[in-house]
């Protein structure tokens, strides 16, 4: 299809979107969106639910409100009571962060006395809620008319719209005409680069919308910034006097952010959240690695954020604990951990890898079950974990990886608590 009418289909779309939008701010529409929630909460199957409401409040607004009631419920667990009143469509709310990160993104932005922020990309508003409900006047920058309708929708219901503006501007532009350390006139800015595109990431920080060089210049322009990053981005690409801050939640990364010169205020950090609690580690420099030994009588499993900032040495020394390859990120010790950084596996055999002598192992211990985790291993885990099951009551983790260079295997009890 020629370039031209992809821009025309997408256009079309959008606007179709936008009305639609609009249609559900009308008290109409939101008497359709409280239907649509019904309906799903009482588990309702699609079709029925559809027809349903085609009868009840009309062919126009019955498949918007019934889109909008299941992004609702996706966002629930995140949005709590705020994803009853505020709109997503599947993909802003794909894009969109928690509300707890975004809060806390909020206080470090607005220290020292910040008073206007600007949104660089806001999608459907996720940091520029937080930041008006943080006190600050918020400028809610997209080209995208889809992205700046729920915007507006959302900072209106939930009583913010008088501290936000949301304008149709080039990130590029605004960003390439910063100076005395301010764009678009605010004291600070958050940018989230576009990673994606036909559904798929973009690995390449060039190819992001907005590119890598307009990340660099508001960096370099806007002392008060924060831009969301890939999780992967190369350590090689942070510009010096930038702090790089890696986010997990259960086990898992979910955000990377990179702090302006006026806000850094260390080489790296890992956060850490747990439940209502944070935990962090910081280092000024390079700590470098780890010393290596031997396994002992733990294996540690560090948190992911750990690991991409470049801190396991950090975690190591906290423990008093060594890796068991320069090239592999797990740890040992000879007691367990109680830290939030590093959970812990007592080690009852090493071994070098071989599947015969493996099976034989579990069979006599009486293993039937195993978890397989690796690190610097092609192997599989759930097909080696098939090959590995067994008659037997017992379970195991089985851990396969690197120790000092050669590939082994380690058999470990379950976590410790």
């Amino acid at each position: 299809m020629p370039p031209g009418n992809q821009d025309e289909e997408s256009a079309a779309r959008s606007a179709e979107t936008v009305r639609q939008l609009q249609d559900l701010a009308t008290p109409a529409g939101a008497a359709a969106l409280t239907r649509a929630a019904e309906l799903l909460a009482g588990r309702t199957d699609a079709v029925t639910a559809l027809s349903r409401l085609r009868t009840e409040v009309g062919v126009q607004l019955a498949g918007p409100a019934w889109g909008i009631a299941r992004q609702r419920a996706k966002a629930r667990p995140a949005f709590g009571a705020d994803a009853d009143r505020l709109l997503f469509t599947g993909d802003t709310l794909e894009q969109a962060g928690r509300p707890a990160l975004a809060d806390r993104r909020a206080g470090r932005l607005l220290t020292g006395g910040v008073a206007s922020v600007a949104d660089l990309g806001c999608a459907a508003g996720t940091d520029t809620l937080a930041l008006a409900r943080a006190g600050a006047s918020v400028l809610a920058v997209d080209r995208d008319p889809v992205a700046r309708t729920l915007t507006a929708a959302n900072a209106a219901a939930v009583g913010v719209a008088d501290r936000v503006q949301v304008v149709d501007a080039d990130v590029v532009d605004l960003v390439a005409a910063a100076a005395d350390g301010q764009v678009a006139g605010c004291d600070a800015a958050v940018l989230d680069p576009a990673r994606r595109a036909g559904g798929r990431r973009l690995l390449d920080p060039d190819r992001w919308s907005p590119p890598w060089s307009t990340v660099l210049a508001l960096l370099e322009r806007v002392p008060r910034c924060v831009v969301k990053v890939a999780p992967g981005l190369d350590h090689d690409r942070v510009p010096a006097g930038i702090e790089a801050e890696w986010v997990s939640i259960g086990g898992s990364i979910v955000e990377a952010l990179l702090w302006g010169r006026g806000l850094s205020t260390t080489w790296r950090r890992a956060t850490l959240v747990r439940g209502g609690t944070i935990a962090e580690l910081i280092a000024d420099d390079d700590p470098g690695l780890a010393p290596v030994g031997p396994v002992r009588g733990w294996l540690h499993e560090p948190d992911p954020a750990a690991i991409r900032s470049g801190l396991v040495s950090v975690v190591a020394a906290n423990l008093g604990a060594t890796l068991v390859d320069p090239t592999i990120a797990y740890l040992t010790s000879d007691s367990p951990t109680g830290s939030p950084w590093a959970s812990s596996h007592p080690v009852t055999d090493v071994l070098p890898f071989n599947l015969k002598k493996l099976k034989a192992l579990l069979r006599s211990r009486d293993v039937g079950r195993v978890v397989v985790k690796k690190r610097g291993s092609p192997i599989e885990p759930d097909a080696l974990a098939r090959q590995l099951r067994g008659p037997g009551s017992g379970t195991a983790v089985v851990v396969v990886t690197r120790v000092a260079g050669a590939p082994t295997v380690l058999v470990c009890g379950p976590p410790s608590a």
